[in-house]
């Protein structure tokens, strides 16, 4: 059988990395049918966006590939987070100041792997298989003869 592969990238999502790294961590390395499970019933703001980008993966190795994908193979293969666009930020603060701050986001690679349905080779009919059963070959003797 063939593995495919197909991956999905987000973007600017509004989490911090470390968040949306331990929502990564628990649908790491499972079928894709059980991460949806599990995400859907996360109580993490990042999970949605985990959720969202698992689902886009999917779709992707689903369409996207020339072959049909069996999808109860389908599985995550990489997931992982890294930090993404800052952006800077400033709160007032006393005597007329403001102290500056950043709002880190984050960046969502998942890549998912799946294995091509098997096509089931065609069967003779059950008729022709019984007669095929009890039909038993004939034997074909020759017997010289002497002159």
């Amino acid at each position: 059988m063939t593995t495919y592969f197909a991956h999905a990238y987000e973007k600017g999502i509004d989490s911090m990395p470390r968040k949306t790294n331990i929502v990564a961590s628990l649908v790491r390395d499972r079928y894709v049918s059980d991460a949806v499970v599990i995400l859907e019933n996360t109580p993490r703001r990042a999970a949605r966006a985990v959720l969202k980008a698992v689902e886009s993966a999917n779709a992707n190795l689903i369409n996207n590939s020339k072959v049909s994908i069996d999808p109860k193979t389908i599985r995550i293969a990489r997931i992982f987070v890294t930090s993404g666009t800052r952006m800077r930020r400033y709160v007032p603060a006393s005597r007329g100041r403001a102290l500056p701050f950043e709002k880190i986001s984050s960046n969502i690679f998942v890549e998912v792997a799946g294995e091509e349905k098997v096509k089931k080779v065609a069967e003779k009919p059950a008729e022709a298989k019984k007669s095929e059963k009890t039909a038993k070959p004939a034997k074909t003797t020759a017997k010289k003869e002497n002159k």
